[in-house]
């Protein structure tokens, strides 16, 4: 839900005329000298670490390293844990030895305790440990003075941590008056004790760390964060020899490949609720994943800081030459000047808990990252297809005759969805008594055209005593508190507001039950939900959200579970939907705040854009970036939220939004509508064309889905990812690759006729879908491109199967035929797969599902079970083959176990050399053999 309905609630409310002002007000946002940690943190500049490693202390069992850390400055004791994991990964993590409280460990984001890999100590002198890390030949080389970590791949180094000396550890101590700080000084004559001295000095660097500003309290506009455990922030830097390309820590508005943050902000991992961003900066939006990855021709390798507090990231690029890391890189690999990014992640509080995830491939960190958080979720299968959402419409005749329109228009769709006007007075779980009387009425009609709906359902909570959700979660003790211990109000949609304290999981527990249909009066099994506003959004708040000293269930503040409120908030919606159908049922639940984590719970959606070309451009880096960091269920709103867009820039986003994971249109109250036959008909008929190929492609998704499910890899993913090789493609992120089979390049700027289009891949061919012509590669050429066009390329080698009957919705197309479209590389060979079951419910986990290979090798076309005790029957069947960049051949036969073999009538393009092969009428299950000779 917009931002902008902040400043529109508040002038209803209020009875005012309000026009907002359409862009940002950064002065509502901290900049990082604002942040007064991060300003402290980036303070300390490079330069020989203050820690020591004492060496001497150092305990290992066989998965676990621990050294006590010692600052010189202020002889803090920490303890350095280093752990070696299974899947070529290691963990490190830092804490204090005695801290006068426990510090914050993030919960609930891993999802088991990752397995250990054994470590060993492969030599030591006075001031090195090195240890082998695991079964993949990794070392990691521990120095005591000045302390640092480097990891090496063979002689190769792949890593250093703490190599420019920036770890820096915020202490918990007890905050003094002036007078107890006070210390005798030795007068003249007194002996002098050198120890005595060093303990003075500890003192004193103590007594100026204390003064420094904003350490005990912070003020920021009118709002005051009182601090009353003191300074807790932590930071550390990670150099990378020989990356210039790192990508991921979402979400920002900027492109894929992350810049260089010298002489600007670093990025800003904090979910904040922001009106009207901009593009191509740092700034924090809704979401947060604290995963880093960097690629070369070589190596691949991912940095999970896992951290839920306020977070920034510097990122700096250095000639590993000119420095000390650099000179150990070429003595030990000899050669001149290497490039080198350097990272450093400095958060308000908790512990260093971070885990290096060392590839060597992209597939190995997907995999690797999957490994501890989770894959992404299968969704239903009916998420997959068109959505239509609008803020709001207005009443059951509204959502009717929506609903309607498609079907008089013969265009496709899946799920309408409903805003928060649909609610009782912005009170969530109810309907308008007046705009929505018959709720079950409504959802049934869609039902019976196998449609469904989604509503919202935000997690502030209307006060107001005459509302059960309200008495109940007061009643229960469930509400965020204020640092007095009084429930925690802000100011939100229903006007003053509470929030659930999502930490908790008996309130999690008690919002799930919520969603039974005994106490969601009105839902039906064919209604999903969104959350939105779950930064938490507080409209009178710092920085629009909560304050930071609030408390949450376990007496932590807000500070310390910040970036985790949003995740909470999904998992339990999730819960509550599969609990509705007793665990049997997918659940779909949409996010705008998000973590690590959040893939295990549905989708996600850029939040609130505007209809302007350059959010269209965006939509491509964001997603992309999301999907790398496991987060593959993607989109933004089709047309943009805020404004109105020129028919053009509509069209364009519908053959954009139809090629990434999540389809949905969305737009602001204000805007005029916007359904798609509200443009005329040359543009209805654009906009249907584009909504058919994503009903066409539907096997495919839901096929790459059930691929990331099991294998962790993105759905939506850039072309370094299939090329890792190509360095052309490492910052391209105006195209991308839908699994390995597709390039999609959509059109994104106006009046548009033609492309600069690239195709990669050494020694491999390309077909235009739409033309089917063919292209060698790698080249980049001009595309000409009309309004019809939606520039998407299938890789020689791929077999993808489409079902091409144009239906109303994903759900009547469930028993339609198939199509296999073989693109031949220049081998003459091909690969694809297939996925299928019942498209709702958890069966395939017991088995109920069809997973089909088909090959093409030698003039043989092969269909085979990849799940030989599958059980899952279907009447679907094979309509057609396509087989393109193929010779013409004699005859064509079938084979099929048990039958005989049986010839096929097919047709020949010679100017495309294409061959169709209609009506083989087999079955999709069956295993085969169509011969060309």
């Amino acid at each position: 839900m917009a931002a902008a309905r902040r400043l529109l609630g508040v002038a209803l409310m209020f009875n005012i005329c309000l026009i907002p002002v359409l862009s940002v007000d950064r002065s509502n946002f901290k900049t990082c000298d604002q942040s007064s940690f991060c300003r402290r943190q980036r303070k300390f500049q490079p330069g020989s670490s203050s820690y020591r490693a004492v060496l001497g202390s150092a305990k290992l069992n066989a998965d676990k390293l621990e050294i006590q850390l010692i600052d010189d400055k202020n002889q803090v004791s920490l303890l350095l844990e280093v752990h070696g994991l299974d899947g070529n990964m290691t963990r490190i993590k830092i804490n204090e030895v005695k801290p006068l409280k426990p510090r914050y460990e993030v919960p609930d984001v891993l999802i088991g305790t990752p397995r250990p890999a054994n470590l060993q100590v492969k030599g030591q002198d006075d001031n090195t440990l090195e240890l082998s890390l695991g079964e993949q030949g990794h070392k990691l080389l521990v120095t005591g003075t000045p302390f640092r970590l480097d990891i090496l791949a063979g002689q190769d180094l792949v890593l250093s941590v703490n190599s420019r000396g920036l770890l820096y550890f915020e202490h918990l101590r007890e905050r003094k008056d002036t007078d107890s700080e006070k210390t005798d000084k030795p007068s003249e004559g007194d002996d002098v004790n050198p120890e005595g001295e060093e303990v003075a000095k500890a003192e004193e660097s103590k007594k100026t760390e204390d003064d420094e500003p904003g350490m005990w309290d912070e003020t920021f506009k009118t709002h005051t964060d009182s601090k009353p455990y003191g300074p807790s922030s932590v930071g550390l830097d990670f150099s990378l020899p020989g990356f210039e390309h790192v990508y991921g820590i979402p979400e920002h508005a900027d492109y894929m490949k992350l810049r260089t943050t010298e002489g600007t902000d670093p990025y800003r991992l904090y979910n904040l609720d922001v009106f009207q961003y901009e593009l191509y900066n740092t700034m924090a939006l809704y979401g947060s994943v604290p995963l880093l990855l960097a690629h070369n021709i070589h190596h691949t390798l991912g940095i999970f800081w896992l951290n839920a507090a306020e977070t920034w990231v510097d990122i700096s690029s250095n000639t590993a030459g000119k420095t000390l890391l650099g000179k150990m890189l070429q003595y030990m690999q000899g050669g001149g000047e290497t490039p080198q990014t350097d990272v450093r992640w400095m958060s308000e509080s908790g512990i260093i808990d971070v885990f290096l995830l060392l590839g060597p491939t992209p597939s190995d960190v997907f995999r690797q990252y999957a490994s501890l958080t989770g894959t992404q979720a299968l969704p239903p299968y009916f998420s997959l297809g068109y959505h239509q959402c609008r803020w709001n419409y207005n009443d059951e005749d509204d959502v009717r005759n929506v609903d309607a329109g498609f079907d008089e228009h013969d265009l496709p769709y899946d799920v309408i969805w409903l805003d928060i006007e649909h609610t009782d007075g912005k009170r969530y779980f109810t309907w308008d008594p007046h705009k929505f009387p018959n709720p079950k009425d409504m959802l049934s009609v869609l039902k019976e055209k196998r449609r469904k709906m989604v509503a919202i359902v935000d997690p502030h909570i209307k006060i107001d005593s005459a509302y059960k959700i309200h008495n109940e979660i007061r009643s229960r003790n469930f509400y965020v508190k204020t640092k007095d211990g009084s429930d925690y109000e802000g100011w939100c949609w229903p006007g003053s507001a509470a929030y659930p304290d999502f930490t908790n999981p008996e309130m999690r527990d008690w919002w799930s039950s919520m969603f039974s249909y005994d106490q969601y009066e009105g839902s039906m099994d064919n209604m999903f939900v969104w959350n939105d506003m779950n930064e938490p959004s507080v409209f009178n708040g710092p920085e629009v959200t909560m304050h930071k000293d609030a408390v949450h269930w376990g007496g932590w503040e807000h500070r310390e579970v910040h970036n985790l409120y949003g995740l909470y908030v999904q998992m339990a919606t999730a819960q509550g939907l599969l609990h509705r159908s007793g665990g049997k049922e997918r659940p779909f639940v949409l996010t705008r705040a998000f973590f690590a984590g959040s893939q295990r719970y549905g989708a996600v959606w850029t939040g609130d854009n505007a209809a302007e070309w350059d959010h269209l451009k965006m939509s491509i880096p964001m997603c992309l970036s999301l999907s790398l960091v496991g987060i593959s269920f993607c989109g933004a709103d089709v047309g943009g939220f805020f404004k109105n867009p020129e028919t053009e820039l509509l069209v364009r986003w519908y053959q954009a939004g139809a090629y990434q994971p999540f389809f949905r249109a969305h737009a602001h109250l204000d805007t005029p509508r916007r359904e798609p036959w509200l443009h005329g008909d040359d543009n209805m008929a654009l906009i249907r064309k584009a909504l058919q190929q994503r009903y066409a492609l539907l096997p495919y998704w839901y096929t790459l889905f059930y691929k990331a499910l099991r294998e962790g890899h993105p759905v939506m993913r850039p072309l370094w990812v299939e090329f890792p090789l190509d360095v052309s493609t490492f910052a391209m992120d105006n195209q991308y690759m839908l699994g390995s089979a597709l390039l999609v390049h959509p059109v994104t700027e106006a009046s548009a006729r033609g492309l600069q289009i690239y195709l990669p891949g050494n020694g491999e061919v390309w077909y235009d879908i739409h033309s089917y012509q063919k292209y060698n590669a790698p080249q980049t050429f001009y595309s000409p491109v009309t309004m019809e066009s939606i520039p998407v390329f299938q890789r020689g080698g791929s077999i993808i199967p489409r079902r091409d009957r144009p239906r109303r919705s994903s759900d009547c197309m469930r028993d339609d035929p198939f199509t296999l479209y073989v693109a031949l590389n220049m081998q003459g060979e091909a690969q694809g797969e297939l996925y299928l079951d019942d498209g709702h419910s958890y069966n395939y986990e017991q088995n109920e599902f069809l997973y089909r290979a088909f090959n093409y090798s030698a003039g043989k076309l092969t269909a085979s079970s990849l799940n030989l005790n599958g059980e899952f029957k279907t009447s679907s069947w094979i309509e057609r083959i396509i087989i393109i960049g193929a010779a013409k051949p004699r005859s064509i036969t079938l084979n099929l176990i048990g039958y005989s073999e049986t010839s096929l009538e097919f047709e020949y393009d010679q100017a495309m050399s294409m061959i169709t092969v209609r009506k083989p009428s087999i079955n999709i299950a069956s295993d085969f053999t169509v011969t060309l000779r």
